[in-house]
């Protein structure tokens, strides 16, 4: 029986972190040919090898997302080894302050998350997005989070970055629609068992915080897994969510109602 993604191939960017760790390892499972790109060939290096050991197919690369020629080179360089790129994820995390209101937020720590993300969103995007389409439908998923619509004391630049990723990805959804490539955003809530897997957000969120203060305000009482974050990715690169694009998944386990 083929998998979900069976015979393509993806690109993860972040890929030895916890979320894209964790799609890379569901992707490979279901059949896709994975790439791992990141900053730290150590982390790149454990997630191709629980791929390998499970019978998947994984490569690495140390790449700097916010290189952008690096970016461009490596996604050229994907599509010529395996024909072009079916599905890429930019799983990039980029370290920033939460809990720190305006009257003592410095305009450096607004603008990190803001510019780190998107532009990382963007570098990637228009690296893979020519390799993309036509005879071979692409499929570009991104990462954000409930900040995107919460209004909560001291997330500033996180809720902005949030929307911003929405924002993108809606409006790239429109752009590459003729080109038969579908934008697909996620948004989970904080991850629980995320910074036990080497997450930056181990400095943030403690298990007694997610637990006892995150959990509760979800309708489900609980928060997403990396698990579920993973096998929710998989069926929206799938061929059996074709028909979705320019919208936001949300397993926030109802912080947010739409």
């Amino acid at each position: 029986m083929s998998g979900l993604l069976e015979g393509k191939s993806v690109v993860i960017y972040g890929g030895g972190g916890a979320i894209g760790g964790a799609v890379a390892r569901v992707f490979a499972r279901e059949g896709a040919a994975v790439f791992l790109a990141g900053r730290t060939q150590e982390k790149l290096d454990a997630v191709a090898h629980d791929i390998a050991a499970a019978g998947g197919k994984a490569e690495t690369a140390l790449v700097d997302v916010f290189d952008q020629q690096a970016v461009e080179a490596h996604a050229a360089a994907v599509a010529a080894a395996a024909g072009g790129i079916d599905v890429a994820l930019n799983a990039v995390s980029v370290p920033h302050d939460q809990g720190t209101q305006l009257a003592d937020l410095t305009l450096e720590e607004f603008l990190r998350p803001i510019d780190g993300f998107l532009r990382a969103l963007f570098i990637t995007s228009k690296a893979v997005a020519p390799h993309m389409g036509g005879e071979r439908p692409g499929v570009i998923l991104t990462l954000s989070e409930p900040g995107a619509k919460l209004a909560v004391p001291g997330i500033l630049g996180h809720a902005a970055s949030a929307a911003g990723k929405e924002a993108f990805a809606r409006v790239l959804a429109a752009e590459l629609a003729p080109a038969g490539v579908r934008v697909v955003g996620i948004r989970p809530h904080a991850v629980v068992d995320a910074p036990e897997a080497g997450s930056y957000t181990k400095e943030l969120f403690t298990p007694e915080f997610l637990e006892a203060g995150l959990a509760p305000g979800t309708l489900l009482k609980r928060l997403p897994t990396l698990a579920e974050v993973a096998e929710t990715a998989a069926f929206l690169a799938s061929d059996r969510a074709a028909i979705i694009t320019g919208t936001v998944a949300n397993l926030s386990a109802g912080a947010l109602v739409d």
